[in-house]
């Protein structure tokens, strides 16, 4: 996972809704009130006011944070169809641009001042005790509850479901892929099951130890993650009781009203993406979350934006303004996506990161792995998710990949094709587990490539999900590491001891499921069998699942976590891997980066396009 921003959160708890009779529909012609996603409307009301914080106040106003347009992030200043040749069309700006610049240059001037304002007053909160600044936090706590109070009153407007295919199902005819599917189902139960018993309700399991496990990046440790991020799963598989014990804990417990810090990354991608497939999936809701301010990781080169956080929130965005009626979360995103468009990339690469107090990129450090990753995919995926019709991300990712491929994909001496690390002008031999999701993601934007290469992105997939499965291959466990080098003799290998890990990811096996599903090349089926045969025998223990310290010793040391992305993403993939393609067929579903189904959207029909019959 990437490197967080951090969001003190402030907010309420919110009185449990019925769950109704334990029954599971597969399709709905629309939404009545009572299953709309009142609660994730306040959820996306925390999440605009989170995205802020990529975008921090400056430290003095000596620093010119605006020079690339910055400030739009925060001014949704054009209304839909507005200047545009298409009003049936949301446009960020027509182009007739010009015309609206005096506008912009007074609400520029006005946000300066405002920033002016608000320096001062925080100077003037620094004279004061602390017990005054917790009274004053209080009184804002609770201007805040009465606010969402007064939206929870406000009603929702009908919204047409997106088709919804494939959400059960999927049995394989093959005796033999049956038996690994329930092998995998019953590794399942295990993991859930002993969380269950020895870590409800905190974010993860310490399966030796037996008991709940917390890291910073979640705030307070009993927020549940674990049980958000492995709903849809446990619903995928069938496992219906499992799935409505989790749902009953998110309505009587799960609470942002506590001051602590989360990762505005992992709460998009576990939190709201949980929840919106668990929602989609069985057409019960699940909530909720609240509103606060935040900043970034002061390690990330000088206190910047990271890629892959910022990058990495239009999918759930455009699904909470599709449930919501509401265009404000679609565009933030593409606020984003147009500030991206205005900045030059050295040799057609995005770095890894972006000052939000000068506007300009940080160190000039490009990776398709940890920090860069699930940027690219997200462009790709937003193409997918619109039906194929943001023409706009599907170009931005044509450009990435043809640099990335221009600069960073080499040929090791011993024929391992690989995506190295771009540093200050220099290719870095190295490949992270992380990267490895890149194959899939090759094998899922072929079609649709330019200039028919179509079979040339779907080869170069498969190179790196061969590269990647050599990672493994090349371990005492078959089990790969976290990050592999390529430095003359040694190919696919961890060097430095700190890189040896095997922490449950879930990257090399997504990739093996999406070549299955565009080849049905067996060798995919043979190599997930293989990883999850490695991980029953080296990773399983009495209290659940744990990750190794070092897969190149027969002998290894575990680390006692149970990640929550095990259930979410690993076992998915591995599930889904011998599952029929009537499974979340990729034509109806695109899923996020945590492994979380999304269905595809029907933009021409829906409340981002204006169209009034679904208002």
């Amino acid at each position: 996972m990437t490197a967080p921003a951090l969001l003190p959160l402030s907010g309420r708890r919110i009185p449990p809704l019925s769950l109704g009779p334990p029954s599971f529909p597969h399709h709905r012609a629309t939404l009545r009130l009572s299953e709309k996603f009142i609660l994730l409307l306040i959820l996306s009301a925390f999440i605009t006011l989170c995205f802020g914080a990529f975008f921090f106040l400056p430290d003095s106003s000596k620093h010119k944070r605006f020079d690339l347009g910055l400030e739009d992030v925060l001014i949704p200043h054009v209304d839909a169809g507005k200047g545009a040749k298409n009003p049936g069309v949301f446009l960020i700006h027509g182009p007739d641009e010009h015309r609206h610049r005096e506008e912009e240059e007074r609400l520029r001037n006005k946000i300066r001042a405002d920033h002016e304002k608000a320096l001062e007053e925080a100077k003037e909160k620094l004279r004061k005790s602390r017990e005054e600044i917790r009274a004053e936090i209080q009184t804002e706590k609770n201007k805040v509850v009465q606010e969402m109070k007064t939206k929870e009153n406000k009603p929702l407007p009908p919204v047409a479901v997106p088709n919804l295919v494939g959400i059960s199902g999927g049995d394989p005819e093959d005796t033999e892929i049956k038996k690994k599917r329930d092998k995998i189902k019953e590794m399942m139960k295990h993991a859930w099951d002993n969380y269950r018993t020895y870590g409800w309700g905190h974010n993860e399991l310490r399966p030796i130890a037996k008991k709940g496990h917390s890291t910073n990046i979640f705030g307070s440790s009993l927020m549940g993650a674990t049980i958000v991020d492995a709903l849809d799963t446990l619903y995928i598989m069938g496992l219906h009781d499992e799935f409505l014990d989790g749902q009953r804990w998110i309505e009587d417990n799960l609470d942002f009203s506590v001051n602590s810090e989360v990762s505005v990354f992992e709460v998009n991608i576990r939190f709201i993406g949980g929840l919106l497939a668990a929602y989609y999936l069985s057409g019960e809701e699940v909530r909720k979350m609240k509103s606060g301010v935040g900043r970034n990781w002061g390690w990330a080169s000088a206190g910047s934006s990271i890629l892959a956080e910022f990058g990495t929130l239009h999918m759930e965005f455009v699904h909470l303004s599709y449930l919501t009626g509401d265009l404000v979360y679609y565009k933030k995103v593409m606020h984003i996506r147009k500030l991206l468009q205005k900045m030059d990339r050295p040799n057609g690469l995005y770095p890894n990161y972006l000052n939000p107090r000068t506007g300009r990129w940080g160190q000039y450090h490009t990776s398709v792995g940890g920090l860069g990753d699930s940027f690219y995919e997200y462009l790709l995926k937003a193409w997918l998710m619109s039906d194929k019709t943001d023409h706009e991300a599907r170009r931005m990712y044509d450009d990435a990949i043809e640099a990335i491929e221009k600069h960073l994909v080499k040929k090791s001496r011993g024929g391992l094709v690989f995506i190295g690390e771009w540093k200050n002008g220099h290719l870095e031999k190295k490949m992270g587990h992380l990267a490895c999701f890149a194959g899939g993601m090759f094998a899922l934007g072929a079609d649709g490539s330019r200039k028919d290469k179509a079979g040339h992105y779907l080869e170069l997939g498969a190179e790196i999900a061969r590269t990647c499965h050599e990672s493994y291959d090349r371990t005492a466990l078959k089990l790969g590491p976290e990050s592999f080098k390529f430095d003359g003799a040694v190919e696919a290998v961890a060097v430095r001891q700190a890189e040896k890990y095997y922490i449950l990811r879930p990257e090399v096996i997504e990739t093996y499921w999406y070549l299955w599903r565009f080849t049905h090349d067996p060798r995919y089926r043979q190599w997930g069998w293989e990883a999850a045969l490695a991980i029953e025998k080296y990773c399983r223990v009495s209290g659940g699942f744990s990750g190794v310290k070092d897969v190149y010793s027969s002998t290894p040391t575990h680390d006692d976590v149970q990640q929550s992305f095990f259930l979410a993403e690993t076992l998915k993939y591995l599930y889904l891997l011998f599952s029929g393609d009537d499974l979340l067929p990729l034509d109806h579903w695109v899923f996020n980066t945590e492994a979380h189904p999304l269905p595809v959207l029907h933009l021409a029909n829906t409340t981002l396009s204006g169209n009034p019959a679904v208002r």
